[in-house]
């Protein structure tokens, strides 16, 4: 069997495929939608009705209806853009070891603060009284630690959770004339 590749046509998008994005992304935003229906004038029911069809419903059927409108090669398109767009903003795979020293302060900072303010909330002056911006700025640098540290430490985490990955580490010399073990 010899199988020969084919040329695929690129079709420009039409209105399936321009409504298709429209739920897509809809099915993205609408749980962040539901603050505005406070805003309402609505009666409590009706509130807790839109609330609960932004969070839980209303995603899974706007997903459903962009699907079955996007179509196979819609969907791809849509990946490839997507991809392509993350791709762009991707953390680079080796980081300087400055950067390297400081992302990974930036990882346990938060993590050693967040442990002993448990402990002693005292340590730091008015934490008290303002425990919430200070937690919420210590987990916003945790999480922008792993882009600061880049790619090379993400297949690090994971080589953590694999058993039959094996470190792999250089050895340095220090000039003894002993060959490696």
């Amino acid at each position: 069997m010899n199988e020969e590749p084919t040329l695929v046509a690129v079709v420009a998008p039409g209105w399936r495929y321009k409504l298709g994005l429209f739920f897509f992304i809809l099915a993205v935003i609408s749980p962040a939608l539901t603050p505005l229906v406070g805003f309402t004038e609505l009666s409590t029911e009706w509130k807790a009705t839109m609330v609960g069809f932004l969070l839980v419903g209303g995603p899974e059927v706007f997903t459903v209806a962009a699907v079955a409108l996007l179509g196979k090669s819609g969907f791809n398109r849509l990946k490839t853009k997507l991809f392509a767009l993350f791709k762009r903003y991707a953390s680079k795979r080796e980081v300087s070891r400055t950067r390297y020293y400081v992302g990974l302060t930036m990882l346990f900072l938060p993590l050693v603060l967040g442990w002993l303010l448990g402990y002693l909330p005292q340590l730091i002056p008015l934490y008290l009284e303002h425990r919430l911006p200070v937690n919420f700025t210590a987990d916003f640098i945790f999480v922008a630690s792993f882009f600061v540290l880049g790619g090379d430490f993400w297949d690090k985490v994971r080589a953590l959770f694999v058993y039959q990955d094996k470190s792999q580490t250089q050895s340095v010399s220090l000039g003894t004339s002993d060959p490696p073990a």
